[in-house]
């Protein structure tokens, strides 16, 4: 039954207005105290405090979920992930612990290399069952939209092959996934110094096959030293622009190379990681209005310094935050962590966090104009929690509180 009534919510987040929120705007989360919702056939019809809602509508014709002394909120949108691959690198890991970094892994041919030969090794329809059991932990933590990227295949049969489990798991599974092709995700020891011929490959073979086959939304590069360069990324995201492509970027992660500046030049959607953005590349992002797309699990994975998201959010800019699932940097898709250290670690307000996880995360991947606030005419995605209050998000450090997650209308979780 898609129709029902939610009353009662000691606080009702609706991150209603304009999308996306910048500055200072994400601190306005819309809370209604003794709120209340309305939803038939899946779609949002009313919002307003209980008395209000009650007056007008008759609670016999619904389904009643009584919120009282619980906090609802639209569902969380984890607007970066790399949740379809194969295989694990717990090893590399244990590496990192003992003082290698992330690069020098890298160079002596593990990293992303090693999550191709598996992910190459995988069939489409084991892709398929990996996936959605991930998926099944995201809706736990009240996740009810996901991005997920291909780019642990680097050819053609593979980056489609990742698209596809995607595709499938789309139309099967709760939650909504939204596709980015990220073939230029990492530069395999045969192209090693024939990088614009990789480049050249992925926009003259692989591009068109996903473009033909409807296989993403979004295209992606991760602009690196010693991975792609400036000019190597600005002539993939444009080429994948003319296709018709929307642009994501990976930016800024580990050396100040300028990924922030060309994203606002391309106009890119969302610019990801940003841990080194330079003060013009954020100047620049802000006025462009890309969502700087934030990742504090794979700093904190990674031991390195968190991204500016406070001085970000002080100079104007749209900010989401998103997990990075991913099988080397940061093995998590832990809503809760990411809340934690948002605030504890990057010192952004919890309704800075939830703007950056809703509404802000819709726009990164798409989707403002149907989730991401509770609003009218808007997808009825809402978690409950078990507690009264947003608050109790980073004070119950790093554990999940979402108690009932709603999809469309319907209780799922």
């Amino acid at each position: 039954m898609k129709n029902l009534i939610i009353k009662n919510s000691s606080e009702l987040v609706t991150c209603k207005g304009d999308a996306p929120k910048r500055g200072k705007e994400m601190s306005d989360i819309g809370i209604i105290k003794n709120g209340a919702i309305v939803v038939e056939d899946g779609i949002i019809v009313a919002v307003g405090t209980t008395e209000e809602i009650l007056s007008k509508y008759d609670e016999k014709n619904y389904k009643l979920i009584d919120a009282s002394n619980k906090a609802v909120l639209p569902g969380f949108i984890d607007s970066h992930t790399h949740l379809i691959f194969g295989g694990y690198r717990a090893d590399e890991f244990s590496w990192r612990l003992r003082g290698d970094t992330y690069m020098s892994i890298m160079e002596k041919g593990g990293g992303i290399t090693n999550s191709v030969r598996a992910t190459r090794a995988e069939s489409l329809e084991n892709l398929v069952e990996i996936g959605r059991k991930r998926l099944h932990k995201m809706l736990k933590f009240g996740v009810t939209t996901v991005e997920g990227k291909s780019g642990y295949g680097l050819d053609l049969d593979t980056e489609v092959k990742q698209l596809e489990a995607m595709k499938i798991l789309n139309s099967e599974e709760a939650i909504d996934i939204v596709s980015t092709f990220l073939g230029p995700h990492s530069v395999l020891p045969e192209y090693k110094g024939k990088e614009d011929e990789f480049i050249d490959f992925m926009i003259n073979d692989v591009l068109p096959v996903v473009k033909e086959k409807d296989l993403a939304e979004f295209a992606d590069i991760f602009c690196e030293k010693n991975v792609f360069s400036i000019e190597q990324s600005r002539k993939f995201l444009k080429a994948a622009k003319a296709m018709g492509l929307k642009l994501k970027i990976h930016a800024d992660e580990i050396v100040q190379l300028g990924g922030a500046e060309l994203a606002a030049e391309l106009g890119a959607v969302s610019a990801d990681h940003l841990l080194q953005a330079s003060d013009k590349g954020i100047q620049d992002m802000a006025k462009a209005g890309v969502i700087c797309s934030l990742l504090p699990i794979t700093a904190f994975s990674l031991k390195e310094e968190y991204a500016r998201g406070r001085y970000m959010i002080d100079n104007n800019c749209a900010v989401a935050l998103a997990t990075d699932l991913n099988p080397g940097s940061c093995f998590s898709n832990s809503i809760p962590l990411l809340i934690a250290i948002s605030a504890i670690q990057m010192k952004l307000s919890i309704e800075e966090i939830i703007t950056a996880l809703t509404i802000n995360a819709a726009v990164a991947v798409g989707r403002a104009d149907s989730v991401g606030s509770l609003e009218v005419g808007k997808k009825a995605d809402i978690i409950i929690l078990e507690y009264p209050s947003i608050n109790f998000l980073p004070y119950h450090v790093g554990v999940n509180i979402v108690e009932t997650v709603v999809k469309n209308g319907e209780i799922i979780s």
